[in-house]
């Protein structure tokens, strides 16, 4: 024998092998059908199928299932097999009649009719009795697990542990019944205790009855509501075909009004397109109107306590300390920015003459040599000859190679500069001496008024200019003269400016951009040390 499930090799109960009728009935009868019978008579198939089932059926043999048991893998000798007797059909073996001679071992029947047998056949006897007592057992056994596994839906013999697993799973099984009983007994409760009583069935026939009635009135309102509605509708549709024409209507006069606006929108395009370029030429010549060459060209400020020009530091302090090739660069900026306002204004400097050379810019001296009494006659009797000038020409630079660190030997530089003051200094009163046009603030093309010359914010004497020597001499110090400088640039700003008047006197906003006030030039003069 062999566990169905796992194929173990089985080895049976002792209690087995020899079972009265009674102890077999208690087996197969403890194994009733698994599934019941059905209590209704509603067939849970079609009919078709019933027919065609019983047509399959009526001319067929009952199925014989044969349940093979596979042999020992090791052989027990010589053993006799018994024979295998074909299995009857699961369906008649729940009808089986087993009568004692089937039940009772052979053995014990044929030991009672059996008479004492003979010396000489006795052994021969003894091992036929013994064989065919095995096979009964076999036989006896193999029915009894087939009439078992016909009326279940396991198939027998199994082992302990399948038998656990199997136990285990039926446990499951039960427990899940058990919750779909109670969920079954709860929803039957709920549904008994939701029937209603007779009052309430009373109560519900009488609702019924009031609700029929209210039905038939509701429904007599209905019609009359159907003929009104009828009437409703022919006066709907007379208005919808008068609303129709007022669409139409409507249509035209919105086609009208839509080419008026296409026409009053190109009219207000080209109308704004026209004060557009009007505001846009009107800012382009304001713009051009406050453009200040001379302005844009020379910026002249103020950084701490140096006057700057175009962003170059003119002076020199110990902390912060400036190079010479910016000083050069400012004196040479400065320089250009004179000789500018000089040819703007058609003035000619007397007795110099300003070289601006970027870095290397110079101050030409010219003078004209002085003739005797008797050069003088000899000179009336002939041709006049122009005297020929003596040019000296000034640095306005340096290299800042002293030797000994002398501050003395800067001469050269220090005559350029004497000599760049004395040519502002004539600039300046050439320009005090000229009236300064006021422009109007009427409209343009309107003559404005003159005023007196503009006067230089610092006087010049010599090599001085307000209190400050433009000298790098033995006792001057460089914040005096960085002071000087300062003060030669405040000067020609106020020169950039009466320029800056001159080039456009017909315009307001040229004056109010390019010349400062006075407060403003004693600001960047006076503007203390950081």
């Amino acid at each position: 024998m062999y566990c169905q499930k796992c194929r173990t090799p089985l080895k049976l109960d002792g209690s087995l092998e020899a079972l009265n009728p009674a102890a077999f009935d208690l087996l197969t009868g403890s194994t009733g059908r698994t599934l019941p019978e059905p209590g209704s008579t509603k067939l849970p198939y079609p009919q078709d199928r019933r027919d065609l089932y019983d047509r399959a059926s009526r001319h067929s043999a009952s199925p014989v299932h044969k349940r093979i048991i596979p042999p020992p893998l090791h052989g027990g000798g010589n053993l006799a097999k018994p024979p295998r007797v074909p299995r009857a059909d699961s369906g008649n073996m729940s009808f089986v009649m087993l009568t004692e001679s089937q039940v009772v071992p052979p053995h014990a029947v044929s030991g009672v009719n059996d008479d004492i047998p003979s010396k000489g056949s006795r052994p021969a006897n003894a091992q036929n009795l013994e064989d065919g007592q095995f096979s009964d057992q076999v036989e006896r056994t193999t029915r009894l697990f087939e009439i078992i596994s016909s009326r279940s839906d396991i198939d027998h013999p199994i082992c302990t542990e399948c038998t656990d697993m199997l136990l285990e799973g039926l446990q499951k099984r039960l427990v899940a019944a058990t919750k779909e009983r109670d969920a079954y007994v709860s929803f039957l409760k709920d549904l008994n205790s939701s029937i209603p009583t007779d009052e309430e069935l009373e109560a519900a026939q009488k609702s019924l009855e009031e609700t029929l009635e209210e039905e038939e009135a509701a429904l007599a309102e209905l019609d009359a509501l159907e003929k009104e509605k009828a009437m409703v509708d022919q006066e709907i549709a007379a208005l919808e075909e008068e609303s129709r024409q007022l669409d139409l209507e409507e249509e035209k006069f919105w086609r009208d009004r839509n080419a008026f606006a296409l026409t009053l929108a190109e009219f207000q395009n080209e109308r704004d397109a026209l004060n557009m370029r009007y505001d846009h030429d009107s800012q382009q010549l304001e713009r051009l109107q406050r453009t200040n060459v001379y302005n844009d060209a020379f910026c002249i400020g103020h950084d701490g306590y140096f006057g700057t020009i175009n962003g170059l530091r003119l002076g020199r302090l110990a902390n912060p300390s400036v190079e010479w090739p910016e000083i050069n660069a400012a004196w040479g900026q400065t320089a250009l920015l004179l000789a500018t306002i000089a040819d703007r204004l058609g003035f000619e400097f007397q007795g110099y003459r300003v070289r601006p050379m970027g870095s290397m810019s110079r101050v030409e001296k010219i003078e004209y040599p002085q003739q005797s009494l008797s050069e003088s006659a000899t000179a009336g009797n002939g041709p006049k000859q122009a005297p020929v000038p003596k040019i000296t020409t000034l640095d306005l630079f340096s290299s800042g190679d002293l030797p000994l660190n002398l501050p003395w030997l800067h001469r050269r530089f220090d005559a350029g500069m004497v000599a760049f003051l004395e040519c502002l200094r004539q600039l300046g009163e050439f320009v005090a001496s000229t009236p300064t046009p006021v422009p109007s603030q009427q409209r343009r093309g309107h003559p404005g008024t003159a005023t007196g010359g503009l006067k230089l914010p610092y006087e010049i004497k010599r090599d001085k200019i307000h209190d400050a020597s433009i000298k790098l001499g033995f006792n001057q110090n460089d914040e005096t003269w960085t002071r000087a400088c300062k003060y030669t640039l405040t000067c020609c700003k106020y020169l950039l400016a009466h320029a800056s008047n001159a080039a456009g006197a017909g315009s307001s906003n040229i004056a109010n951009s390019a010349i400062s006030t006075p407060n403003e030039q004693a600001r960047v003069a006076d503007t203390p040390r950081r």
